[in-house]
């Protein structure tokens, strides 16, 4: 199970809970989650998984997107800007990728944009997202295998690949410095123009001529 790293969840959750007038005994009882643990991530020495947050949204009648979206900086010519300490951050469960998330919580439900960066030799592998998802991958540093059901295919710097997300799937760095790359997750009717281009004879990885390729 991932775990995000946004540096004022802990007091986001605290001030949510004060608020409603509940102790940390009353939100561990409503929400399954230990007192101790609830006492760590208010202080932030702790990194709650997604389903810890889950629970504990659910428990304050909170949304779980907003509470990790990062704070906004509102100016007065229209532009919203996220600063960078603000940033919310993704780890796989090894920690040896990292997910930066770009994109608003209005978006969500449609596209989600990230800047992911790996270690030697990481991975991020998912279970499969809603029918029809479709993710767009730009390779922007070292070399990284995508793997989607049974098909694979190795991109390189400045290369885009945009494979099936509704099956299982994984990215996989290689070389020795790791990669960096820009992902996109198209959902639902968003991303079934992706597919239908993806299902394509043409376009389909497992057909190509690179299918497969080595990684070395």
């Amino acid at each position: 199970m991932r775990s995000i790293d946004p540096p004022d969840i802990g007091p986001r959750l605290q001030a949510s809970r004060k608020a409603q007038g509940l102790t940390l005994a009353d939100l561990a009882a409503k929400s399954g989650v230990s007192r101790s643990m609830l006492s760590e991530i208010e202080r932030g020495s702790a990194n709650p998984t997604y389903g810890t947050l889950w629970h504990l949204t659910r428990a304050l009648g909170i949304d779980l997107n907003g509470l990790i979206s990062g704070a906004r900086e509102a100016r007065e010519d229209g532009i919203d800007l996220q600063p960078l300490n603000l940033t919310p951050i993704i780890r796989s469960t090894d920690g040896s990728c990292t997910l930066q998330i770009l994109s608003p919580v209005a978006m969500v439900s449609l596209v989600e944009w990230y800047l992911l960066s790996f270690a030697p030799g990481g991975s991020l592998v998912s279970d499969p997202h809603g029918a029809g998802t479709v993710e767009h991958l730009h390779c922007i540093e070292g070399g990284i295998v995508v793997r989607s059901a049974k098909s694979e295919i190795a991109l390189g710097a400045g290369e885009t690949a945009r494979y099936a997300a509704d099956v299982p799937h994984a990215l996989t760095s290689v070389g020795k410095k790791g990669a960096k790359a820009f992902l996109v997750v198209a959902s639902g009717d968003v991303g079934h123009a992706g597919k239908a281009n993806r299902m394509s004879k043409a376009s389909r990885v497992n057909k190509t001529g690179r299918a497969k390729r080595s990684s070395k």
